[in-house]
């Protein structure tokens, strides 16, 4: 058998966690390769060792059946790997031009960087692979779904064949992740080969031939997709059978929790993100989804809810008071949790330990602390707690530096630290982004254990599986406005993709 990649016995340690434990991957050219694991199973190691970011403790690596050793990404460039990483490696103010060259910037005379040339160079790849993207746009300007094509770009610009995508969907919208998938059949008919980190299964199904499975840092098996159930996967990534549909009890709303009336905000840059919120009700032992593709105004509506932007009229009522203009803390103090979009940037301090973040929310008043002095005992104590309770892995525990895990588990360490508080409201935005089925599956059951105890949850996701099977009620967003709402037992895919782009008021 020919293989383009040949990784054989790959161990590699770090303090406290062998990362991976004797792990072979072999991949043919020409397919698209799934590897597939648990957050923290060891699948981005395993890559960044591929790609010269880490070196191995023992094995062997191979590139057409011939060993070699990729002490860094330079290395791995000239063997003709590229990668695009779960948290992109770009300048946000630079153009998209200039992200693409950098270290490979061609010269005119002098010295000078020749832009020109470049730009045109990534225009025509562009064209080439139905990218669409302007090479003279800023970063910090642009979509994330077109911030990955840039790193795709920087892929293409070093003629990388073999390609590793590492979560390219977890930030894409479903008609960018589409789209994506149709770019990596382009890439495989050109014969370049892919490896694809994932835990989506059935993003697996819809493009991978084969897929690796890594279980705690170790190999399981290698599959055909198309022979493979998305359950047979499941219980391969976690060992066990997984529950893919949520019970829940019947329907049994309380009092108002959050009751919202002519709530507006006005974006002059980007009237987009307007909102216009007529009305929205939340009650106790209700979870209410709120639907709508992204960019509709559902973030700048969670951070006018949270106290992250200020609102221009209207009110907020949470149990019947008014705290409209009350600052995050203050509204965090009521007994609201939050369980931001952007975990790094709203969810974490990434230099600070485990230990710290989970007490962000607590630290300033007892038992966290007394007369102003940090009660380290008990913090450390909480932090073990919630580290087991929601399964959270890291190297040293709840002395772990956050920036050194993985993206799922720090989600999971954000959702321990809001579920843990027994907020009376709970406002969950894309909860299980970048998460694996085993954590998804207890992450919806905390949701809904969260509602049968009687607090109300406000569940914001680009999932509909996700909506259609944790929601009492879905209301749904577009352009600022809620356009509908409909109970569970109403809504389906079609009635709600309806709405989100604009459709026909149905239910309202």
């Amino acid at each position: 058998m020919d293989y383009v990649i040949e990784m054989l016995n790959i161990t590699k340690d770090f303090p406290g966690i062998r990362a991976n434990d004797n792990v072979t991957l072999q991949v043919k050219k020409g397919e698209i390769h799934a590897l597939l694991g648990e957050n923290g199973a060891g699948k981005s190691t395993l890559m960044s060792i591929l790609f010269g970011l880490y070196q191995p403790d023992s094995g062997v690596i191979k590139i057409k059946g011939q060993e070699v050793k990729i002490t860094d990404p330079n290395v791995a460039n000239e063997y003709k790997i590229g990668m695009v990483h779960q948290h992109f490696k770009l300048v946000h103010n630079f153009s998209v031009t200039e992200n693409i060259i950098l270290g490979l910037e061609p010269k005119k005379t002098f010295g000078r960087v020749d832009i020109t040339y470049a730009a045109k160079k990534v225009q025509d790849l562009s064209n080439k692979y139905s990218l669409k993207v302007n090479p003279y746009d800023l970063i910090h300007d642009i979509s994330v779904g077109m911030q990955q094509r840039v790193e795709i770009l920087k892929m293409l610009y070093r003629d990388a064949e073999i390609l590793i995508f590492d979560e390219p969907t977890a930030v894409l919208t479903p008609q960018e992740i589409d789209e994506l998938m149709e770019i990596m059949r382009n890439f495989v008919n050109e014969g370049k080969s892919i490896i694809i980190i994932t835990h989506k299964l059935k993003e697996i199904k819809k493009v991978a031939d084969r897929c690796t499975v890594l279980r705690k840092g170790k190999y399981i098996d290698t599959v055909d997709v198309k022979n493979t159930s998305e359950e047979e996967l499941a219980r391969l990534m976690v060992g066990r059978d997984v529950i893919f549909k949520v019970d829940k009890a019947p329907f049994k709303p309380g009092k108002m929790v959050l009751e919202i009336n002519n709530l507006k905000r006005t974006d002059k840059v980007n009237l987009s993100k307007s909102l216009d919120v007529e009305h929205l009700e939340l009650r106790e032992g209700e979870i209410l989804g709120l639907a709508g593709i992204e960019g509709n105004g559902q973030t700048e509506f969670i951070q006018v809810l949270t106290g992250l932007k200020e609102l221009e009229s209207g009110e907020i009522l949470f149990l019947g008071q008014d705290i409209s203009n009350l600052s995050i803390r203050e509204k965090s103090a009521l007994g609201i949790a939050h369980i931001p979009e952007d975990r790094h940037k709203h969810g974490l301090i990434l230099d600070f330990t485990l230990e710290d973040n989970i007490a962000l929310q607590e630290y300033y008043k007892s038992p966290f602390s007394n007369n102003g002095i940090l009660d380290r005992g008990y913090m450390k104590q909480y932090a073990k707690d919630i580290i087991k309770r929601f399964d959270v892995r890291s190297g040293k525990g709840e002395l772990t530096l956050t920036r050194s895990m993985s993206g799922g588990n720090q989600q999971k360490a954000i959702v321990g630290r809001e579920v843990a508080r027994n907020p009376k409201l709970l406002i969950a935005v894309q909860p299980t982004r970048g998460l694996d089925v085993g954590a998804i599956e207890f992450i919806h059951s905390e949701l809904i254990k969260a509602r049968d105890e009687g607090r109300a949850v406000l569940l914001v996701s680009l999932e509909l599986d996700e909506l259609l099977n944790l929601s009492d009620q879905i209301a749904v967003m577009y352009e600022g406005k809620i356009v509908g709402s409909l109970s569970s037992e109403d809504a389906d895919e079609n009635k709600i993709g309806l709405l989100m782009s604009g459709g026909n008021n149905v239910g309202k």
